[in-house]
């Protein structure tokens, strides 16, 4: 791996002060409301919701009205008039009912019209902050403000919306606070200083959209339906099966959509990710937050050598869909030089003494066998896994633990030990018959489910051991989660 470079220091303005408490940052510390705008934001969404819902089940019905075309328009636009006014009024009293503020230890939200609602979101447990600017939401130049805390489902914290500034203000009072740094008082943190690592090129992110798999189902099912509309001279194959069309095209189109314009960025702060074209998104992971991590490569990128990184973080672990390909994704595609600077940042150390860390990646993600140091699963798990039974194998370091899987799709998972939930031990039926196991690590639901099939049952039962001791002991003597305060 190239040398690591030095980490830029935190500017002068901000005073680090170990012995005094930490505290919130923002300059007004009290009560704050959302932008004005708000109502008018969130009642568009409202319409839409409806108009799906109910055009989606009643589009048969609606046809059939032998109605005239000007009757049947005007319905329409008074319907979604209606809807756009009720829709507003409701957002209207939620924004009246809405503030927060920011205090030495969390951030408190009220909400609610009937039933008032409190949320309390403490700054040691702030796993990642994100500013959304959705399309929307840009032409007023108002952003959201995501804040993604550790507690599974519904632990999200969304102030939606503000004015940029301020949206960017309250991000760095938050990070600084989570941090344990303060300032002087009356002022407001400064933003943290961001060295730019890797931009990913928008020609490499199409070519390799066009060459991912998704694309070709698609492409293969547009030219299926084609051919079975030509035989049955008809639309009707079309019609049965246009919603999964549109669904995968709309995966594609959802794939650059979030991915046009990414960049990978170090600061003081942590990680820094930006990326999106109708709807950008800003990222911030303060360090140690990433609790797993996955390195894959389709078959039609190995030509490129191009490589994708995704990442479990505990504050997305209840994302699904459209924001989980957002939040968990490191480095859509990228060389091997790339990951080298992006690994750099997430794992500066992954505990090897005798070969640099890139050339241990390396093996994990093109070895097979004992390359690397890598120890792989015996010769009768060929039954189970006649494909890729020599890529599997297992290394473990002094703070990772490395498992090496897949022929067709190449990929190596890595869980550094103080980031282990727990683990397991499963044996199946036709395993026990040749005596094998799988040892499983458990980690902060999302992407990365690491795991190690069909090793000897000895093996697996001794490494499950191990791996125990050294979760704990690792668990032991993890850094602080105020970073900068030793605490």
């Amino acid at each position: 791996m190239s040398e690591e470079p030095a980490v830029e220091a935190v500017p002068d303005e901000v005073a680090v002060r170990l012995d005094a408490p930490t505290r919130a940052v923002l300059a007004d510390p009290g009560w704050r409301k959302l932008h004005p705008v708000t109502p008018v934001l969130r009642a568009w969404k409202v319409v839409a919701a409806v108009v799906a819902v109910v055009v989606g089940q009643n589009v048969d019905d609606i046809l059939r009205l032998e109605l005239p075309g000007w009757v049947l328009t005007l319905s329409v636009l008074g319907g979604l008039l209606a809807l756009a006014l009720v829709g507003a009024v409701y957002s209207a009293l939620a924004w009246r009912r809405m503030r927060y503020r920011i205090d030495a230890e969390a951030v408190h939200v009220e909400r609610g019209i009937l039933w008032r609602q409190q949320r309390r979101a403490q700054l040691d447990r702030l796993q990642a902050v994100d500013v959304v600017r959705p399309l929307l939401g840009r032409l007023f130049g108002l952003a959201e403000l995501r804040l993604e805390v550790a507690g599974g489902s519904g632990s999200r914290v969304s102030l939606a919306y503000l004015k940029e500034e301020e949206a960017q203000r309250v991000r760095n009072a938050l990070l600084a606070a989570s941090a344990g740094v303060v300032v002087a008082e009356g002022e407001d943190a400064p933003e943290a200083p961001e060295r730019e690592v890797v931009q990913v090129p928008a020609t490499r992110l199409i070519v390799s959209t066009l060459r991912s798999g998704l694309t070709i189902w698609v492409v293969l099912a547009v030219v299926g339906i084609g051919v079975g509309c030509w035989f049955a001279k008809s639309f009707a194959p079309l019609f049965g099966s246009a919603a999964a069309v549109l669904g995968g095209v709309s995966a594609v189109w959802q794939r650059f959509n979030t991915g046009f314009n990414f960049t990978v960025g170090d600061s003081p702060d942590g990680l820094r990710m930006t990326h999106g074209l109708l709807e950008q998104r800003a990222q911030t992971v303060p360090p140690g937050r990433v609790q797993a991590l996955r390195i894959t490569q389709p078959l039609l990128w190995r030509g490129k050598g191009w490589w994708k990184v995704e990442v479990n973080v505990a504050g997305y672990s209840g994302e699904s869909g459209k924001g989980a390909e957002q939040s968990t994704t490191l480095l859509p595609v990228g060389t091997v030089d790339e990951l080298g600077h992006v690994l750099a940042i997430v794992l500066p150390d992954l505990g090897t003494s005798e070969a640099s860390p890139l050339d241990v990646v390396r093996a994990g993600l093109t070895g097979s066998g004992t390359d690397g140091g890598f120890t792989p699963v015996p010769r009768q798990a060929r039954w189970l896994d006649w494909i890729s039974w020599r890529r599997r194998g297992y290394l473990v370091t002094d703070h990772a633990f490395l498992s090496r899987n897949g022929r067709v799709v190449r990929g190596l998972d890595v869980v550094p030990h103080a980031r282990t939930q727990s683990l397991g031990l499963t044996q199946g039926p036709w395993q026990r018959r040749l005596g094998l196991a799988s040892v499983r690590l458990h980690s902060t639901p999302g992407k990365v489910s690491p795991r190690v099939d069909h090793l000897d049952e000895h093996v697996a039962a001794l490494l499950l051991r191990e791996q125990t001791a050294r979760a704990r002991a690792a668990r032991a003597g993890s850094g602080p989660e105020r970073w900068m305060t030793g605490r």
